[in-house]
């Protein structure tokens, strides 16, 4: 018989007891799909082993790695694969389109539960419930709307402008510029003023804090909370230290956001007949209380991840691909040289070359390209000749869109100007801020801070290259994909000549 050695077991670490854990969960979980392998999904393609486990996919997760592996996938066996004993992953344009449906699109599936707010409240991002997506969506919506912008421009220039003197001046001190820093503090800014009324000075302060250091792991603890969705369950009964991290990191987020959207509140009510518009305005002057003050709290805690460090990233990717071919650079920094001293959105969305830039960054360098789950629909469905199984979950991914090599030839290059004929099917194909009406209602916002900041950074730095200093390569660009995506060295280093 097997002595059990307390002593031993008592010296273990609390990692240790965490990682005994996880392993014993995920043994669990196998053990459990062998005897059950999951829904009869009879001729869909896939490796053997998806139709057994999921184990091999929650691992991929864990690396970080999901996105490229399901695409390998595709490659092997086409559009549509099994990729788990209950889970299909499509990167047709027909099959897309069949589930992001705008008439009828499939509901999110159940793991969107697991990024609800630290208050249980579901926002636009995590609303599984249509009736209710829909009511967020359609208060809401009017103040993001494209027209609604232009009363934001203002902020996002002067933030733009204090970010390229915030640039220059790291380069002239350090020889290379972060630009992945300076674009977090810029459109962190932006999102803070643009929703609570008042910026969160990063750019001034010119240095990360809490706030910044837990924006910045969003991405990996909601892959944990996506991977391990008994995340929060497990944390009532016994505190493990990953666990009770991205706990803790979930409630601060809704702190920040608590504290902002209190503080506009006040000065609203400080000064009722000119507050200073922001996109919750509107909902704090209804006179229904169409939004409840924990809704609202909840949407600007989604607001604040959305609207931060996902157009950072695609921003910072944008200009170290540009900043690595000279021929896509002096196209780049030759345009916008062309523009008036004073120029304005309109002005920007004119100009072709910088616009196809930023459609192929978005292609290569999405903020979320990661699978979107939904659930088939009661009766089933037939995508692309499968038969789905209702309750079935149906993923799409922009990465594997993005990179079928009949619609983007040589997918892997950064080539801006495949975009200077934009056909249909390229078109169809992209989806960078999702699909149907689940598009990020964030859009047009981040539309503008790329192209104002990729205008603004090559009119000031039209001889900007990558720099090697400290070490910096293409390495720490690697991307990382949980749901979000971020580059594996969290810093980019460029310098002007």
């Amino acid at each position: 018989m097997a002595v059990i050695d307390f002593e031993r077991a008592r010296t273990l670490s609390l990692t240790q007891w965490a990682i005994v854990f996880v392993l014993g969960f995920l043994l669990f979980k196998l053990v459990a799909e062998l005897i059950d392998p999951g829904l009869n999904l009879a001729g869909v393609p896939g490796p053997w082993y998806a139709r057994w486990t999921n184990i091999i996919l929650k691992y991929q997760g864990i690396l970080g790695n999901k996105a490229p592996y399901v695409e390998s996938l595709h490659r092997k066996y086409g559009p549509v694969v099994r990729i788990s004993p209950t889970e299909v992953d499509v990167s047709s344009v027909t099959g897309a389109k069949r589930i992001h449906n705008y008439r009828q699109p499939f509901e999110k599936s159940d793991v969107y539960t697991h990024f609800l707010a630290a208050n249980g409240i579901a926002n636009l991002f995590n609303a599984i419930d249509v009736e209710y997506h829909a009511r967020h969506r359609r208060l809401l919506s009017a103040s993001m709307s494209e027209s609604s912008m232009k009363a934001m421009e203002g902020i996002v220039q002067t933030k733009a402008e204090l970010a390229m003197k915030r640039m220059a001046e790291e380069m002239e001190k350090r020889g290379a510029a972060d630009v992945l820093k300076w674009w977090l503090f810029f459109t962190t800014d932006v999102v803070g003023e643009c929703t609570f009324g008042d910026s969160f000075r990063m750019l001034e302060q010119g240095r990360k804090n809490q706030y910044i250091d837990d924006l910045e792991r969003t991405a990996f603890f909601g892959g944990i909370r996506q991977t391990f969705p008994i995340v929060d369950t497990i944390n009532k009964v016994v505190t493990l230290p990953l666990f009770k991290e991205v706990h803790i990191r979930a409630v601060r987020m809704q702190t920040y956001a608590e504290e902002s959207i209190r503080r506009y509140r006040n000065m609203m009510t400080a000064d009722p007949s000119n507050p200073k518009i922001t996109f919750f305005t509107r909902l704090f002057n209804a006179e229904d209380k169409t939004l409840t003050f924990p809704e609202i709290v909840s949407n600007a805690g989604a607001f604040i991840v959305a609207g931060s460090d996902t157009t950072a990233h695609t921003l910072t990717y944008l200009v170290w691909a540009v900043c690595r071919d000279d021929v896509i650079r002096k196209k780049l920094a030759n345009e916008v040289a062309g523009l008036k001293e004073k120029y304005h959105e309109e002005d920007l969305k004119a100009l072709p070359y910088l616009n196809c830039v930023i459609q192929e960054s978005l292609r290569l360098y999405p903020a979320a390209p990661s699978g979107l789950p939904r659930k088939v629909p009661a009766g089933g469905v037939e995508i692309d000749g499968y038969w789905m199984p209702a309750g079935l979950t149906v993923s799409t991914q922009a990465y594997s869109m993005h990179r079928n090599t009949e619609i983007f030839p040589n997918p892997e290059s950064f080539n801006p100007s495949r975009w200077e004929k934009t056909t249909k099917d390229m078109k169809d194909s992209s989806m960078p801020f999702g699909g149907g009406s689940r598009t990020c209602i964030g859009i047009h916002l981040a539309e503008m801070e790329l192209r104002r900041g990729a205008a603004h950074f090559f009119r000031t730095f039209p001889r900007a290259r990558v720099s090697t200093a400290e070490g910096f390569s293409d390495a720490d660009m690697r991307q990382v994909i949980y749901f979000l995506m971020y580059p594996r060295g969290k810093r980019c280093l460029i310098h002007c000549e």
